[in-house]
């Protein structure tokens, strides 16, 4: 892409590597500490530059020297039986605060998505209600809400801290004492865990596809975020999870549950480990529909919440299949949708 200057003070350019350290400085100026808890060059590379899927495409605004704009597009990949999709996610949409409501947002994603056509299949993400409305205008489809469902642990607790369910705040207890491997440690036995894939339920409708590098890089790589892991001699399959704030409540987030076609009894086990491994205030999980996995959340006592992850796409050609502007077409996971 070549430069273009789309104002006179303003330039959209392709990002170049030296801009790493002035980019990070927008990105804490803009969006804060992000949900890693700390804006840092190991966490932007391993995100942008180490994800398996491919380098993300990335675009700077730049005015009298400053860059004042990022708009990035993480590379990823779906598949739905023997079709995969070409997809980038919209994320790290930051102006910085002296230049916002000059249209920035809006002309690094144009800019963007007019990019990545030819090369992409669709545009998915999952914005907030601030931003949401700003990508309908540009383009994208309101998906639906992906649900996610809850299983409170300490009922008493979670009555009180409930209505801070959807701040950001974190709560004013300790961290609850994880007691599970991280999922770095069990995701190193090669063995274990390319067996467990093979054997794996496939789900129907568009998903990520597994592989032992995607899933290192996702969960046992990222830095500032302490996935874990669960697996059990009696269950081929495992699950890995995260505990983190919400509000004045402690979750453990249920990101992937990876068992054999039917297997229930085991996604269960595996629940109930990840349950008795922190003494948080609730689980939550989100799993593909018809599943052994949603059928097993179901079964443990998971309720559907209300609201769920507002989820949109923008698909750059005619014809996708299946219909990536229709809920039922997607089959993901809360490691899918969670933002990171």
């Amino acid at each position: 892409m070549s430069r273009s200057c789309v104002a006179t003070d303003l330039e959209i350019r392709p990002y170049e590597d030296a801009d790493e350290p002035r980019v990070i400085e927008l990105l804490s100026a803009s969006l804060g500490a992000g949900p890693s808890g700390h804006r840092s060059a190991a966490f932007f590379r391993w995100k942008h530059l180490e994800n398996p899927f491919g380098r993300s495409f990335l675009l700077v605004a730049e005015a009298d020297g400053r860059i004042v704009g990022l708009r990035a597009f993480l590379r990823w990949r779906f598949r739905a039986g023997g079709r995969e999709l070409a997809a980038v996610r919209a994320v790290d949409t930051a102006t910085h605060p002296e230049f916002q409501g000059r249209g920035i947002f809006s002309r690094l994603t144009a800019a963007g998505v007019d990019a990545v056509r030819g090369d992409a299949d669709l545009v998915f993400n999952t914005p907030n209600d601030k931003s949401g409305p700003g990508y309908l205008k540009l383009g994208w489809r309101e998906v639906g809400r992906i649900p996610v469902s809850i299983r409170v642990r300490r009922p008493a607790v979670f009555a009180r801290g409930v209505r801070t369910l959807r701040t950001e705040s974190a709560p004013a207890r300790p961290a609850p004492e994880v007691r599970a491997l991280r999922a770095a440690d069990v995701l190193a036995d090669d063995s274990f865990v390319e067996r467990a894939l093979a054997a794996a339920e496939r789900a129907d409708g568009l998903a990520t596809p597994r592989s032992l590098r995607y899933l290192r890089w996702r969960y046992g790589a990222a830095p500032g975020f302490d996935y874990r892991a669960i697996r059990l001699d009696d269950v081929d399959g495992f699950a890995v999870f995260r505990v983190r704030p919400r509000g004045a409540l402690w979750e453990s987030t249920v990101t992937e549950l990876v068992v054999g076609p039917g297997d229930v009894a085991g996604a269960r086990r595996l629940l109930r480990a990840v349950g008795k491994a922190a003494r948080v205030d609730h689980m939550a999980i989100h799993a593909p529909t018809g599943t052994a996995a949603a059928r097993a959340a179901r079964r443990s006592g998971f309720l559907r919440a209300p609201g769920g992850v507002l989820f949109v796409a923008n698909p750059l050609r005619e014809g996708l299949q299946p219909d990536p502007t229709r809920l039922d077409a997607w089959a993901l996971t809360l490691g899918d949708v969670e933002v990171f």
